[in-house]
């Protein structure tokens, strides 16, 4: 495999723009290594899970834009985006295992907007009977 495979992996406000093409396993976001730009261990295994579950791991390198959100959200669109982009390589081989593991699921969660004349979405203003 010469070319490269791009995707797209949301999550909350986070958008991914992953390109995968076959190399040593060198993890590149927004121009930084995946441990610059990720500096918790956490954030690191979630991105790299994919390529755990599927035994991929050092056979890609990941070019991968990341926009929007926060840190935990960004991992997480990231993870979406590398998983689409293996789907995408070889369907046969780890289309089953990614799917299993529910690294092809789009999480759709998102925060649910604040309504006028309350402190938040739910939470209601402290009610006096006096």
């Amino acid at each position: 495999m010469e070319k490269t495979v791009n995707a797209l992996g949301r999550r909350k406000a986070a958008v991914a723009r992953v390109y995968v093409k076959a190399g040593n396993g060198e993890i590149t976001i927004n121009g930084r290594p995946l441990v610059e730009y990720f500096p918790d261990e956490t954030h690191q295994y979630i991105v790299n899970q994919p390529f755990e579950v599927t035994g991929t791991a050092g056979q890609f390198d990941v070019k991968a834009n990341l926009d929007g959100g926060g840190v935990k959200g960004q991992a997480e669109a990231l993870r979406l985006g590398i998983a689409r982009a293996l789907c995408e390589v070889d369907k046969e081989a780890y289309r089953s295992t990614l799917k299993t593991a529910g690294f092809l699921t789009r999480d759709a969660r998102e925060v649910e907007r604040k309504k006028p004349g309350q402190p938040g979405a739910r939470r209601r203003f402290q009610f006096s009977k006096r």
